[in-house]
């Protein structure tokens, strides 16, 4: 008797505490507006339950009861929108200056395999967090090297990452020689024999997506390698997996899709979309990715008018940033003559009126558009590129809500996984991101982040992403090169002093800075500061520094010592070379 006792009330005692430990993974997140890009209407005052890592409940405050033991999250006055979703992304690429050699050769100065792809990869954690900071909770890294299949496994076992789908090498009847490596992002296949067997060595690797890099040279027709595309569409389909096609001009698209395409990776670029173009996309439910903002970043770093958003200031990996503005330092014996040109004769970057076009047709007409930027080309950041994308989506006429569908539900659908993602609705992962702003008011309002929330964890900016003091000297850097005065007087307090060392005051508090610096910046358009050494030491970071591209053919060579306080340049002394 005394053991079934016991053994009653052993068996209670273990069941009062799993039902503890449930009650504990419980949240509740609390008073926000919840905007589901699913055609519902906005719910104002509402409650999400999240268990574990799924959402439980979610409706008005009203009908909804909020268990006693979960955990509440109070965002009254914020706005909840799904985790985002980048649907064309390549980790093989850094978006830095050094890392496409077949666009501009740079090998002399930066190694490709040994320099730069070895970087990409020891930064990937730094890469997994800045998405994540983005409010970015899943990614589509649309092809490069088998060692794609080992950035999925190592974002799996990482918190601060998005969810990854990944294709392996991109089949193509082209390869440029500058990116032929022991693992190559590209392959080149001459028969349909080597395109089923590079098919199906992805499908061993258990491969998301098989990606066509389907490019049409000059002297080319979208026929002669038709079979090739052809058949890797039919191999693919055959192990039930879905094929993306880089296909950017129109009759290469409906070739490609003729061929049983399921995605188009990037915008139709050379023509308006017809009518039978459209139809044949409804018909064979194709979702279309714009990738609308990676040829705006090549042009701005290679005409050198790099235009950075706060966003990307922000959130950006400020070292790869200060890449983009190498090009006024390298002799410019090292620079290929084309861009040089476009250095010293830039034309205005402006947007494609032709892709925005297609992008709005496309739209009007009921395709599926899912947001993608294309990240890790020159210009194109990874993280806070999204941002430009969204802002380049308004322009050619989408609405914020189709611009955040496209981001959310239509992007979980390419991945091949909306019953799980996309949308804040019971039984979906718990993916989501809370705003500070009304996104429906103003798209841009999504960079302007509270929390984010990744497989029902919750995490704040400063536990994604923490900056060191070399972080905000760097951004700060990266702002003077681009003279942007906004994104430079941001790193700085309102009460900052700057002095000549020790102790001689040159101005105090942000106007006075404003007001020595923009004019600086307005009359010296070529000014460009080089980081010549670094030290830094504790809050304190100094920094060696040579200033060229004055209009008066001056250089200035001259230390800084800067003093960070709460992520914010507190105090800075000039020290001129004597």
């Amino acid at each position: 008797m005394k053991k079934t006792i016991c053994t009653v009330f052993l068996l209670l005692t273990v069941a009062l505490i799993t039902d503890s430990s449930a009650q504990s993974t419980l949240k509740a997140i609390v008073g926000g507006t919840l905007i589901n890009p699913d055609g519902a209407n906005p719910i104002e005052n509402a409650v999400i339950i999240v268990e574990d890592n799924r959402i439980k409940q979610v409706g008005a405050s009203e009908n909804i009861i909020i268990p006693e033991f979960a955990e509440r999250i109070d965002v009254v006055g914020k706005w909840i929108i799904p985790g985002l979703i980048d649907a064309h992304v390549h980790f093989f690429q850094s978006g830095g200056l050094y890392t496409r050699p077949d666009i501009v050769d740079l090998r002399k100065h930066v190694p490709y395999s040994e320099g730069e792809l070895a970087q990409i990869r020891g930064r990937l954690p730094d890469t997994f967090a800045r998405y994540l900071r983005c409010g970015i909770t899943s990614v589509v890294d649309v092809g490069g090297p088998f060692w794609n299949y080992e950035v999925r496994a190592a974002a799996l076992q990482t918190d601060l990452a998005p969810r990854v789908a990944v294709a392996g090498p991109l089949i193509s009847t082209y390869q440029p020689e500058a990116l032929t490596t022991d693992d190559p992002p590209i392959i080149k296949v001459n028969t349909v024999e080597e395109v089923r067997s590079l098919v199906q060595k992805q499908i061993a690797s258990e491969t998301d997506l098989i990606k066509i890099w389907y490019i049409v040279r000059p002297g080319e027709s979208p026929e002669d390698n038709f079979a090739l595309v052809q058949a890797a569409v039919e191999e693919s389909h055959k192990h039930g997996v879905r094929v993306a096609v880089h296909a950017t001009q129109l009759e290469t698209a409906r070739a490609a899709v003729k061929a049983g395409a399921d995605i188009l990776v990037h915008s139709v670029d050379d023509e308006v979309v017809d009518s039978s173009f459209i139809q044949l996309l409804k018909d064979n439910n194709v979702i279309y990715t714009p990738t609308l903002i990676v040829s705006e970043g090549y042009a701005e770093v290679l005409s050198q008018q790099i235009k950075l958003t706060m966003a990307e200031y922000d959130m950006a990996n400020p070292y790869v940033v200060s890449t983009l503005f190498d090009l006024r330092e390298l002799p410019t014996g090292d620079i290929p003559d084309r861009i040089l040109n476009q250095m010293e004769h830039p034309t205005p970057v402006i947007s494609n009126g032709i892709m925005l076009k297609n992008l709005k047709l496309l739209q009007d007409a009921g395709i599926n558009i899912a947001a993608g930027t294309d990240a890790g080309n020159i210009g194109t950041l990874h993280g806070p590129a999204i941002f430009r994308e969204f802002e380049l989506m308004a322009e050619a006429g989408l609405t914020p809500m189709q611009v955040l569908t496209a981001a959310t539900i239509n992007g979980a659908k390419l991945m091949g996984r909306f019953p799980e993602l996309g949308s804040i609705t019971p039984g979906k992962l718990a993916d989501l991101v809370i705003l500070n702003a009304d996104p429906l008011e103003d798209i841009r309002n999504v960079s302007d982040i509270y929390l984010v929330m990744k497989d029902g964890k919750g995490y704040t900016l400063n536990e994604i992403l923490k900056k060191t003091p070399e972080d905000i000297v760097q951004q700060q850097v990266n702002a003077y090169n681009a003279r942007d005065i906004d994104a430079f007087l941001a790193t700085y307090s309102p009460e900052i002093k700057g002095y000549n060392h020790p102790d001689s005051l040159i101005f105090s508090g942000l106007q006075e800075m404003r007001s020595r610096y923009q004019p600086f910046f307005e009359n010296n358009p070529k000014l460009h500061g080089q980081i010549t050494n670094r030290i830094s030491m504790g809050r304190y970071v100094i920094d060696q520094e040579y200033v060229t591209g004055l209009k008066n053919g001056r250089t200035i060579q001259a230390a800084a010592i800067y003093e960070i306080q709460d992520a914010i340049i507190n105090r800075v002394w000039f020290i001129p070379k004597r």
